[in-house]
């Protein structure tokens, strides 16, 4: 029974954070909602019996949100100033969201503890290895079946991260650019030179 609460709490709830991430005017509170998608997601792992899945959500997404953060306000010149004034008067929603995800964790872990989900009845296509645990099944997987789709995802966040780039990088007035060509070509005796200064003088440039 609690198998199907925990499902049914953390499948409504990845829908409804997944709304509000959308719904949100407010960067910051997309990416609150965000989070908490993610670790409702990972609860819903835990409960088919996919560990290494729920760890990658946790790790992996939740820990790329500051990287994530740091693009959005890259992006959209947030005012820190303004994010610094309104970190107290949301630190109390924030303690209340902390709250909430970590009896999430213990309710995940509780019925996991009382058993996993039966999903169906598998058709022997992606039968695990004999004897391998859910990480090595997954490596097997992913690099036998679904080698060009794990190659072709690899190849879409190459291209996420090089238009992130691309949107971001800006041009600035009296910044110097480096000339490499220029730098290589340059002769010793060109970059050191003996100077003899009088004395109180120093050197001149």
């Amino acid at each position: 029974m609690i198998q199907v609460l925990a499902f049914y709490l953390f499948a409504a709830l990845t829908i409804a954070a997944g709304a509000f991430t959308i719904l949100s005017r407010n960067p910051v509170h997309s990416v609150l909602w965000l989070i908490v998608a993610f670790f409702n997601a990972a609860g819903l792992m835990v409960l088919c019996g996919a560990e290494f899945i729920a760890m990658l959500l946790v790790i992996v997404y939740v820990g790329a949100v500051a990287v994530l953060f740091l693009f959005v306000v890259m992006m959209l010149d947030i005012d820190f100033a303004t994010l610094r004034a309104g970190f107290i008067r949301n630190m109390p929603l924030g303690l209340v969201l902390a709250v909430v995800l970590l009896a999430e964790v213990l309710i995940g872990l509780g019925a996991l503890g009382a058993g996993g989900i039966k999903l169906g009845t598998p058709d022997g296509s992606a039968a695990p290895l004999a004897g391998a645990s859910n990480i090595e099944a997954i490596g097997a997987l992913l690099y036998s079946k679904y080698l060009f789709l794990f190659e072709a995802a690899g190849l879409v966040l190459l291209v996420a991260m090089v238009g992130a780039i691309v949107l971001t990088h800006r041009q600035r007035s009296g910044v110097r650019g480096q000339n490499v060509a220029k730098q290589n070509a340059r002769r010793p005796d060109e970059a050191t030179f003996n100077a003899s200064p009088e004395v109180g003088k120093g050197v001149q440039l």
